[in-house]
């Protein structure tokens, strides 16, 4: 789910949402909404690549000047601005 949810269209995401509806009926709960679900997997799959320094993709959390926030990442193109990196380092600026 982390690494296809950000890059799907909002027609892609409606099905998937439908489901979750229909899932609570069902069992008489409530459940996680697509959204809370993806930022929950997401900041725990960021934290372990930031503490996992032999990770391929551990170079590409570099801490700003301030020790706060990440440095985001220059991307040419959308496919790369959708994909999983960069949007993890925006839930980590978000998030702190």
């Amino acid at each position: 789910m982390l690494v296809w949810f950000v890059s799907c269209t909002a027609a892609d995401r409606k099905p998937l949402q439908r489901v979750i509806k229909s899932a609570q009926q069902i069992i008489g709960t409530q459940l996680q909404s697509l959204e809370d679900i993806y930022k929950i997997r997401c900041l725990r799959w960021a934290t372990d690549i930031v503490k996992d320094s032999s990770h391929p993709g551990h170079h590409l959390f570099t801490l700003l000047p301030s020790g706060r926030r990440y440095r985001s990442l220059k991307t040419h193109t959308s496919r790369f601005q959708n994909s999983f990196y960069p949007s993890a380092i925006r839930e980590l600026n978000s998030s702190s």
